[in-house]
């Protein structure tokens, strides 16, 4: 994607965003609905994650679920990559496939998730980048990073669409690149 219209792409981007307020609690949260209404958006937003890892060569995305699914399946076809879901919580399914499994840090609710996916998709010589929508904590990125440890793989960064963190720990721990930081916005 060119500059220029990686410049015009956050514009819009930044237009699009809102703070929405939670009227039980008066609690504010974002909203990035609009974003994926927006087909320049779902257009550009793999580019705009991919670009800072490019270099690094991955060849394997990963995401946890919900949004990290869309932006880690965007962001794998920007780079000509597989992607890898990590699931949240993982459920036994119905198959009998073993899975690798870790527990995350606190994130923004201070709950402890269990993140996983099944064993043999990730493999020792993978290089993986993981993206998701936001970090705010950084656990689940975290814990992402210790999954992909354990399968021998090698982690390249993590590539965020919103920087909300307030400590620059798990920024330099995950090589966390993002498209914006919540002050930008």
């Amino acid at each position: 994607m060119p500059a220029a219209d990686t410049t015009q792409l956050r514009r819009r981007m930044a237009e699009l965003f809102e703070w929405k307020a939670n009227p039980e609690t008066g609690s504010q949260y974002f909203n990035l609905f609009a974003w994926w209404r927006e087909p320049e958006v779902v257009a550009g937003v793999g580019s705009l994650l991919a670009e800072p890892f490019r270099a690094a060569s991955p060849n394997i995305v990963v995401g946890p679920s919900a949004s990290g699914h869309l932006t880690g399946v965007l962001t794998a076809v920007s780079l000509g990559v597989g992607f890898c879901p990590v699931r949240k919580d993982p459920a036994p399914s119905f198959d009998s496939d073993p899975w690798v499994k870790v527990t995350s840090p606190p994130d923004y609710k201070d709950r402890h998730l269990e993140l996983g996916l099944p064993k043999g998709l990730i493999r020792a010589g993978d290089r993986v980048l993981a993206v998701d929508d936001l970090i705010d904590t950084g656990g689940q990125l975290l814990a992402m990073q210790r999954l992909v440890e354990e399968t021998g793989a090698t982690w390249v960064g993590a590539s965020v669409l919103i920087d909300n963190l307030r400590e620059s720990r798990p920024r330099r721990q995950l090589g966390l690149r993002s498209v914006f930081h919540v002050r930008d916005l």
